[in-house]
């Protein structure tokens, strides 16, 4: 395990001629989970320079003092600085793709791939608001492996299941903190903040690529390419662990 700035990562590969990938994971889980994906693109892109990072108060990383978009997107902004990386591709699964989307709205960056994550709170937000109580209280996990239950899990194969349930640290203070920014912030500013991100993403020529697992809601498509006219909207019939049911694909996409 190597620090950089304040996170712990580990990075493989030498400098060259080709972006280095900075791989950020969901939330409750750590870097591990890019194991299968890291060795595909070390087998098709022998040298990628690959970091694998773990999200503030995940994994080997420490806690930070929030968790909105803009706070851990400087961090990771920090860390891959430390590491010696300039202008990488950014792949962010789950939460990680909204963070990996503010990195790239605020800083250099050669693309971004975002795993199965829709930028605004959609339904989701009323039922974390509603469920703020629950999550402060003993009924939080079960509140969590509700979500969990629909993320597909059981149609992986054995290997990837144990991965999953190897990197997943679930727990109150976690989940609180992170969500924090949708329960107390308002709607209409998150969807503000996203545009923006998205606009500056745009106006620097940078390739955004949304790999959904389910057809997207007709409403939410029409947001995002109206906002981000030259998006890449793909779907990758599945659950929740693209990153897991397909590494080779994901392994040539980002070669």
């Amino acid at each position: 395990m190597a620090q950089f700035h304040e996170l712990a990562g580990t990075l493989t590969g030498i400098p060259g001629d080709r972006p280095p990938l900075v791989l950020v994971h969901g939330l409750t889980f750590d870097r591990r989970q890019w194991a299968p994906l890291v060795g595909e693109i070390q087998a098709i892109d022998p040298g990628r320079q690959v970091l694998t990072l773990d999200l503030p108060a995940h994994g080997e990383s420490g806690p930070q003092r929030d968790y909105h978009v803009e706070t851990v997107a400087d961090a990771l902004h920090a860390a891959v600085t430390a590491a010696g990386l300039a202008a990488p591709v950014l792949v962010g699964h789950s939460i990680g793709g909204i963070f990996v989307t503010g990195y790239a709205g605020r800083y250099p960056a050669r693309g971004v791939l975002n795993l199965d994550q829709p930028l605004l709170p959609g339904r989701f937000g009323p039922m974390i608001r509603e469920a703020e109580p629950t999550l402060h209280g003993p009924g939080w996990r079960a509140f969590w492996d509700l979500l969990v239950d629909g993320m597909g899990i059981p149609a992986l194969t054995e290997p990837a299941r144990a991965l999953v349930e190897q990197t997943a640290r679930p727990s109150a203070e976690l989940l609180l903190g992170y969500w924090d920014e949708i329960m107390h912030t308002a709607e209409e500013t998150i969807t503000e903040q996203r545009r923006a991100d998205l606009t500056a993403i745009a106006a620097q020529g940078i390739e955004y690529h949304w790999l959904s697992s389910c057809e997207p809601d007709p409403a939410y498509a029409s947001w995002l390419t109206e906002v981000s006219p030259g998006v890449v909207i793909d779907l990758l019939p599945g659950g929740h662990f693209p990153h897991l049911e397909y590494p080779a694909d994901l392994a040539k996409l980002l070669a």
